[in-house]
């Protein structure tokens, strides 16, 4: 997803930042060299504070800029990028990765089919269109993501071959037993939505086991927090700014994320 945006998520509340700050340190992660690779998932789009990285939407409420700021490695390079394909990590991130990198994180394969197209398109042109949509990119994952996640996760590993990769993978959006009280797209599109979603992560589980990855998987922790929960952790369809729609707020990267990660790490 590359979005134009303006509107800043709401940040992490006193209650997160304890959450956070509690969480106990490796004993190595002061000697890590850590690089956070991947798409907007990574970068945390939708947490809000992005600095100077531009359309890369790089947040400080990112859960890989949160486990550097408590964890302090020896180095950080912060290289996800919203919008990002599995190409656009290996032409325009692998290249922070080297031997001497100790720890790897991403997210990765959303863009690969068309996410952000998919998602307007439920949005837009409603039920039926929806799950033509998903139809399409569920097929479109099987036929190709499988070799495109082989493609980077050999290339990180030739790169960094004694690193830790963590692939994380992707939040259910909805809470599907809240969604009979809640606005918006119908109970079919939310299902839908739902089962390409964890047909994506079972793809990242798959490749991750593979080749020896660490799978984090984020759906758990995102449990009660889905768009139709009162405490939702993700962003809903925000009109004015479509970018950030789906896409966690900084509680979700806090709360949803950064456990995960911490606790592969």
């Amino acid at each position: 997803m590359r979005p134009r945006h303006t509107l800043v998520a709401l940040t992490a509340t006193a209650a997160t930042a304890a959450a956070v700050l509690l969480t106990a340190l490796p004993a190595n992660a002061s000697s890590a060299n850590y690089v956070a690779l991947g798409d907007s998932y990574s970068s945390g789009l939708g947490a809000g504070n992005y600095g100077s990285s531009g359309s890369c939407d790089r947040s400080s409420g990112a859960y890989p800029q949160l486990w550097a700021n408590n964890n302090s490695p020896s180095s950080f390079t912060f290289a996800a990028c919203s919008g990002a394909t599995t190409s656009d990590l290996l032409s325009s991130q692998l290249s922070a990765v080297n031997s001497g990198t100790t720890l790897v994180s991403f997210t990765i394969g959303g863009n690969d089919v068309g996410f952000s197209s998919v998602m307007e398109t439920c949005v837009i042109w409603g039920t039926s269109s929806c799950v033509s949509a998903v139809n399409s990119a569920e097929s479109q994952a099987q036929s190709t993501l499988p070799a495109a996640y082989d493609n980077v996760l050999n290339s990180i590993r030739a790169k960094a071959p004694n690193a830790t990769i963590v692939f994380l993978d992707y939040p259910d959006f909805y809470d599907l037993n809240a969604s009979s009280g809640c606005i918006g797209l119908s109970g079919t599109s939310r299902a839908k939505i739902d089962e390409g979603i964890n047909l994506l992560d079972s793809l990242i589980q798959q490749a991750a086991a593979r080749h020896g990855a660490i799978f984090g998987d984020v759906r758990g922790s995102f449990s009660g927090h889905e768009i139709c929960d009162s405490n939702s952790w993700l962003n809903s369809v925000d009109w004015t700014n479509f970018g950030d729609s789906y896409h966690p707020t900084a509680a979700g990267q806090a709360n949803g994320y950064y456990p995960v990660f911490a606790a592969k790490a």
